[in-house]
């Protein structure tokens, strides 16, 4: 076999030799059935389990254990064929040596594959991949018995010494491969897809089988060869053997075999030489170690079946040896008997729930319980609107118990140690305070027992008992509240849960009700084990809870889940002695909670005044969350009331709502007169476009509100534009918009001018209206006038005194001083250097302008005292 064969073979196998395929069927490279070692401990992570290279064989390759389960069909041939040639054939011809030769050839083939073949490294756990390792491990180790086991007959027959030739001893070295079988079994004792026991019977049989095969060949094998055949075990009941046919003479020779395995001897053949008495003897001893195997191997089998039985019969006679003696009553010895019955069948039916979750480690058992009972945990009432990182930590820290019909879990007045959520089945609370007992509830699936003496450390308050054959989860005390301590939000969630349970069942329950008082007492004076917060105690409204937490120094700015400090809580309930309180050990009256929203606006919300007027003088403001919230609650609700208390706290009524709308533009959606009406008086624009372009006046002319349209329109005559309208600049102020103007004084002529007729072509919303549709031409033909005329912005009135005559102008106001400067020389034919306000005052800056204002332009510093004294 050249190079090039060897070359070839490899490279077939080695091509799906990559990554991950070679993860064997049993799913793991660490799998005990897979005869690989499992890693020492404290060994590194990174190990190399992946096979890479040049022709190179996973041994965890599929098609590579497939060859490996073909050799063992291959291995129980050469079982039975060797020991056949070695005791009955001299030599074997025909069909008989073509199949010698052929798996001969196979195993050939696997002496080939096996240099090729990466292992596993005992000591790094890493598989090697170089050839000169893999080629040197092999020749250190099987490689020369493989090869002598290889050998075919002929040859073996001319290298041997005549003697020797004449006997088959070389083939018996063919049984070396046997190694093989029992690797196999080995590997399916380990596998869970195959049954234990009848791995094992198949195994014993098998080495009952060889055996008495193996020793029937010898047994012919000596008759055969003594050099008196009359006087052999055959001979003497048989003479003429040799002339017998091939198939009697095995029969003969497997009959005596195992009458003398199984010890029977019927006295029909017999040991007649020295030589087959001796090899009687070896036998027998043989067979005294392999009936001791078998037998022992069976009874383990046949036992281990009864012995849960056994067990359990003799656990329920002590237990009931100890009732008797003892005198328990009929209830207990009952109560006794469920219990080791329930136990008895959860281990028979495979039910050993929690013993398997002990042998998982812990993040397998955590996720476990996630799987099977976070939501049942989630919907119990204790823990509503607790945290999922909580609900986690609870679950996996909850044991799964069974529980016989009638059994007592938690008795009256013990000692609270424990806690049970419901899973499946039904329990009797009941009070054995009076002679006659009372059940006072059932608790059913998703239902908690004796939560509350864990909770408050009180003896427990009822006796449960099992109605029904029940599952259970236990939760102990120590564990809940070292869980419970490092999540102290999370505790008052819960104690909130509780005392909020009690106070719905106090109305059916008397009981119920005093127990309520008293807890609510222990929670007043601290008593509790659990964790307790200031949002705890502004939840509640209990001033003197606040008081003792904060004179420990707890922090009056904490926060809750939401980012809601206690001052947020106390607000939103209008409980003024908590705000009062809280202030008073220096709370934030500004803290802003997740949504943005402040205590302030939590105050003028809930309508509660003296809070907000305390909150509001202690430097409390309204956020732009605030701001933007309660205007559109109060738009929505039509809550006028909400929007003077906004206006009252310096909140902006005139603000854009996140979709662009502002409260004016809901109002006339909404068709709420009244409300139109105060927004106008508060400042809103009726012309202050939306992000669609729409402004309240179009709203209202385009869903036909009547009503709302005379409101425009009448407010809308109030804002006169006055163009080339001539005023007295002595008499010049500041424009307010009122239904009325007074007449003008002219400088140069004592006769009164009254104000032009309103004409809308002039109009601010006229200009607006034509801007908004592209239309052009208005009288503003300059590209400053076209380009600001669209933006809505503060009105003033403009006018130039030093021409002679004061003409006022209605104008928007531009973004500078500059572009104002540039306006006033369009409108009036001159070039200001200066902006007044009506009392002399030089404006540096377009921010102090304010809507409605009147602006004098001026060139010069004569102009001041003019304007000043004029």
């Amino acid at each position: 076999m050249g190079s090039a064969f060897r070359l070839g073979a490899a490279a077939c196998w080695a091509k799906t030799a990559e990554v991950d395929h070679d993860i064997s069927r049993d799913g793991s490279h660490y799998s005990l059935a897979s005869g690989i070692l499992l890693p020492s401990l404290g060994a590194k992570s990174n190990r190399n389990l992946k096979v890479s290279g040049r022709f190179i064989i996973s041994p965890h390759d599929r098609r590579y254990r497939v060859w490996k389960v073909f050799l063992i069909v291959l291995v129980i041939y050469t079982a039975w064929v060797s020991p056949f040639e070695f005791g009955f054939l001299r030599i074997a011809t025909g069909a008989l040596a073509i199949a010698d030769n052929v798996v001969n050839f196979f195993f050939a083939i696997d002496i080939i594959l096996t240099f090729f073949v990466a292992y596993l490294n005992p000591k790094t756990y890493d598989f090697v991949n170089n050839h000169k390792d893999i080629a040197l491990k092999y020749l250190k180790s099987w490689f020369l018995l493989d090869v002598i086991s290889t050998i075919p007959s002929e040859l073996a027959r001319k290298a041997l010494p005549g003697k020797l030739s004449n006997y088959g001893f070389f083939s018996l070295l063919r049984l070396w491969r046997l190694r093989r079988v029992s690797a196999l079994f080995a590997r399916l004792e380990k596998n869970r897809d195959y049954s234990y026991f009848w791995v094992r019977c198949a195994k014993l049989v098998s080495v009952t089988l060889f055996a008495v095969h193996c020793a029937g060949c010898f047994y012919y094998l000596l008759a055969d060869r003594y050099k008196n055949p009359e006087k052999t075990w055959i001979g003497s009941s048989m003479p003429n053997f040799h002339n017998e046919t091939l198939g009697l003479r095995y029969v003969t020779s497997m009959y005596w075999s195992i009458t003398t395995l199984t010890t029977v001897g019927y006295g029909d053949l017999h040991a007649e030489n020295t030589g087959e008495k001796i090899f009687d003897i070896v036998y027998m001893l043989f067979n005294l170690g392999l009936t001791a195997y078998l037998i022992g191997n069976m009874t383990n089998l046949v036992v281990h079946s009864t012995n849960r039985t056994r067990k359990f019969r003799d656990t329920v006679h002590a237990a009931m040896s100890f009732a008797m003696r003892n005198n328990l009553p009929v209830r207990l010895q009952d109560q006794m008997l469920s219990h080791l019955t329930l136990k008895f069948r959860t281990v028979s039916e495979g039910l050993q729930q929690q013993e398997t979750m002990d042998a998982l480690p812990k993040a397998i058992r955590s996720s476990i319980s996630h799987h099977l009972f976070f939501d049942l945990v989630q919907n119990a009432y204790l823990f509503k609107n607790v945290s999922n990182d909580l609900l986690f930590q609870l679950v996996a820290e909850m044991r799964a118990e069974y529980f016989a019909p009638r059994e007592e879990i938690i008795l009256q007045n013990e000692a609270p140690t424990d806690f049970y959520i419901v899973v499946t089945g039904n329990l009797d609370l009941v009070d054995h305070s009076t002679e006659i007992e009372r059940i006072v509830k059932t608790a059913k699936n998703g239902d908690l027992v004796g939560e509350i003496g864990v909770l408050c450390y009180k003896p427990q308050l009822f006796t449960v008992r099992t109605r029904t054959l029940s599952q259970l989860l236990r939760l102990d005390r120590t564990s809940f509240l070292n869980l419970i301590q490092s999540n102290v939000v999370e505790g008052t969630i819960i104690i909130s849960n509780l005392l909020q349970h009690l106070k719905e069942e106090s109305d059916s329950d008397p009981t119920i009700d005093t127990l309520l008082k008293e807890i609510e007492n222990m929670v007043t004076r601290g008593r509790l084990d659990l964790p307790l917060t200031l949002t705890f105690a502004a939840t509640r409204e209990d001033v003197k809870l606040l008081q003792k937490l904060l004179n420990r120094n707890m922090d009056p700015n904490e926060c809750d889940c939401n980012n809601r400090t206690p001052l947020h809580i106390a607000a939103s309930k209008g409980n003024e002695q908590c705000v009062h309180l809280l202030l008073q050990h220096g709370a934030d009256p500004n803290c802003r909670d997740d949504d943005g929203k402040g205590p302030l606006g939590e105050a003028i919300f809930g309508s509660h005044e003296s809070v907000a007027q305390l909150l509001f003088s202690n430097g409390a403001t309204l956020s732009a969350e605030d701001n933007a919230l309660y205007t559109r609650i109060a738009t929505e609700h039509n809550n006028k009331g909400l929007f003077e208390s906004i206006i009252k706290y310096g909140g902006d009524v005139t603000a854009k709502f996140d979709d662009g709308d502002t409260a004016l533009h809901k109002a006339v959606c909404n068709g709420n007169i009244e409300l139109v009406e105060f927004l106008l008086d508060n400042k809103c624009d009726m012309d202050l476009s939306n992000n669609h372009g729409w402004t309240p006046r179009q709203l209202a002319d385009q869903q036909s509100h009547e009503e709302i349209k005379s409101i425009f329109e009448a407010r809308n005559k109030q804002i006169t534009i006055v163009e080339n309208t001539e005023i007295v600049p002595g008499l010049i102020t500041r424009y307010r918009s009122e239904p009325a103007m007074r007449q003008v004084q002219m400088e140069d002529n004592s006769a009164t001018v009254s104000p032009r007729k309103m004409n809308l072509n002039n109009s601010v919303f006229r200009v607006l209206s034509l801007a908004n549709s592209n239309i052009k031409g208005i009288g503003m033909t300059s590209t400053f006038d076209k380009e600001k005329v669209s933006r809505s912005g503060p009105r003033v009135t403009i006018s130039c005194p030093q021409k002679g005559k004061c003409v006022g102008k209605l104008v928007l106001l531009p973004e500078s001083i500059e572009e104002l400067l540039k306006l006033g020389e369009m409108k009036f034919g001159f070039a200001p250097t200066r902006v007044l306000t009506i009392d002399g005052a030089e404006i540096d800056d377009v921010a102090v302008i304010r809507d409605g204002d009147q602006l004098v332009l001026a060139g010069g510093d004569e102009l001041t005292e003019n304007v000043t004294h004029g």
